[in-house]
């Protein structure tokens, strides 16, 4: 199960900045994310074959400064909740100050993993000031400069430490070969209802298997011939009091269950339509390269008009606008009161799974794309012709991923890629998983 870090700390230490820094060292593929209401991100971390998730828990700066300090305590209470390293930064220059003494006393009251981290110190010189961060009693602070990357080397090498080993992963305590299936989306968009609902009354033949992350729960479904994990974030409804932020804490419990997941299933009030925070979930599954459908829940609450045909059309056309570039996935409209079309929820996640797993032939490929190449090739750049010879699937990826070998790679923009990948969803079947594309020279 991925192991996820907080970035925690008053404004103005550098916490973006090393988000930054940190999330860089990840290859090419995953970069930040930034929530589209607030400056909130989310990104991944490579760091010597191990990778990890990290959450920036800063940018909410209020007027008042009661209401400030409120804010700050919540975002750390929320990271001691759900983080398995939480990384104290705080500012060598300035010292220690009023708010960094009180976010010091709750992370000392937890069990979770602290690093104080002693950011700015972009001299050697400075870092002797950091010896007054031992005031806090959380251990021995780790100097870094954020900014020209002193000591972040070092830094990720103390964070993988506090990691739990492989072999404890939860891996070993569900079957393999059946697929996950996550439940996401904000509150009140009726993921408990829709998961009650798939359960229904018969309750012996359900598994509970806890996870080593909290909250995050496999509740085995093996009815009417199908047999797979539902990976449920449970009690978000019941922490999510008036006095949080139901937008950060639904996010922050989001990355749990996408990460466990092999399909998604992003619940979409059908009362309020796709919203910034349904924008945010999205985000992260596109982030973690999972599949997904999308399911428009409360359809028994619609007026009339919109349940028409006509309407049903103008609500996936909404929503595929707002989701695209990506936008070969399934809508399902439901109720998960009535239990209208919930049972087409569970077929169509089983068949992106099998799109997900679904293999294509190197001699299909050739025959079928080569010809396309050929009659559209990709545009000259600069006088020079881009030539594609040859073409495979990865066998062992986790999402299809094709293989395009040219004599100048480096030369495909991104409009030619889109143009592959839409022509090789045309012929095979890979609705509701996300493609990759990668060009490669030919003479490597």
């Amino acid at each position: 199960m991925g192991n996820l870090v907080a970035i925690v700390g008053r404004p103005n230490v550098g916490k973006s900045t090393l988000f930054n820094r940190l999330t860089q060292s990840r290859r090419a593929i995953v970069n930040e994310q930034s929530g589209t209401t607030r400056d909130r991100q989310y990104g991944k971390v490579n760091w010597n074959g191990e990778e990890f998730s990290i959450i920036d828990t800063g940018g909410w700066i209020v007027n008042s400064e009661d209401v400030f300090e409120d804010e700050i305590r919540k975002q750390v209470t929320i990271a001691i909740d759900e983080a398995d390293v939480i990384l104290f930064v705080v500012d060598v220059l300035n010292g220690i100050t009023d708010l960094d003494t009180e976010i010091a006393q709750i992370l000392r009251r937890s069990k979770k993993n602290v690093m104080v981290i002693a950011n700015k110190a972009d001299t050697f010189d400075l870092q002797y000031n950091a010896a007054e961060f031992y005031a806090f009693g959380l251990g021995d602070p780790l100097v870094i400069s954020a900014v020209n990357g002193l000591g972040t080397g070092d830094l990720l090498d103390e964070i993988m430490k506090h990691f739990a080993p492989k072999e404890n992963d939860d891996k070993e305590q569900y079957e393999e070969n059946l697929p996950r299936f996550a439940v996401v989306g904000r509150p009140n968009a009726g993921k408990s209802s829709i998961i009650n609902a798939f359960i229904g009354e018969d309750r012996n033949i359900v598994t509970d298997i806890a996870g080593t992350t909290r909250d995050s729960i496999y509740t085995r479904y093996n009815k009417f011939n199908h047999d797979f994990y539902l990976v449920d974030t449970a009690g978000i409804r019941k922490k999510a009091k008036v006095s949080e932020d139901l937008e950060y804490y639904s996010v922050i419990r989001s990355i749990r269950a996408i990460e466990n997941s092999d399909v998604c299933i992003l619940m979409i009030d059908a009362t309020r339509g796709i919203e910034s925070q349904d924008l945010n979930i999205f985000s992260l599954i596109q982030k973690n390269k999972k599949a997904m459908l999308v399911c428009v829940n409360k359809w028994d609450l619609v007026s009339t008009e919109q349940k028409t045909a006509k309407g049903q059309k103008e609500f996936e056309r909404a929503i595929r606008e707002r989701l695209a570039p990506f936008t070969d996935f399934p809508i399902i409209f439901t109720s998960a009161l009535t239990k209208q079309r919930i049972f087409k929820v569970v077929e169509t996640a089983t068949e992106i799974f099998e799109n997900k797993q679904r293999k294509v032939s190197t001699r299909e490929l050739m025959d079928y794309m080569m010809p396309l190449i050929e009659n559209y090739p990709p545009p000259a750049t600069k006088g020079k012709y881009i030539k594609i010879k040859y073409i495979t699937q990865l066998p062992t990826a986790q999402i299809p991923t094709f293989l395009f070998f040219a004599n100048l790679p480096q030369y495909v923009k991104e409009p030619y890629r889109r143009f592959l990948e839409n022509k090789i969803r045309d012929n095979w079947n890979f609705t509701g998983t996300p493609i990759q594309i990668f060009l490669r020279d030919k003479n490597k």
